[in-house]
């Protein structure tokens, strides 16, 4: 399994809607429920933030590489559920 960050921020309501994204995902497919997203917020670690090259929340990463970026989209967020776990 790979390791999968998102960038989030408090009261952002993309990130929310990431977030609702990943859950009906995880729920519905059984092979998403073991992956392990590290969420942190770009307010709380700046120094995290500010080393990766990304502009808006939220924002994915898999492995250290931007997958998905800005408003989200459940065919983008299955994507990176999907890469995480090597498919």
């Amino acid at each position: 399994m790979k390791d999968v960050l998102m960038m989030v921020m408090a009261g952002c309501p993309h990130c929310r809607r990431a977030n609702q994204m990943l859950d009906e995902l995880m729920e519905e497919h059984e092979e998403y429920r073991n992956v392990k997203i590290r969420k942190v917020d770009e307010n709380v670690d700046t120094a995290l933030a500010d080393s990766l090259d990304y502009y808006y929340v939220p924002c994915f990463f898999v492995d250290g590489v931007k997958r998905m970026e800005g408003v989200p989209t459940i065919e983008a967020v299955e994507a990176v559920l999907k890469e995480a776990i090597g498919e």
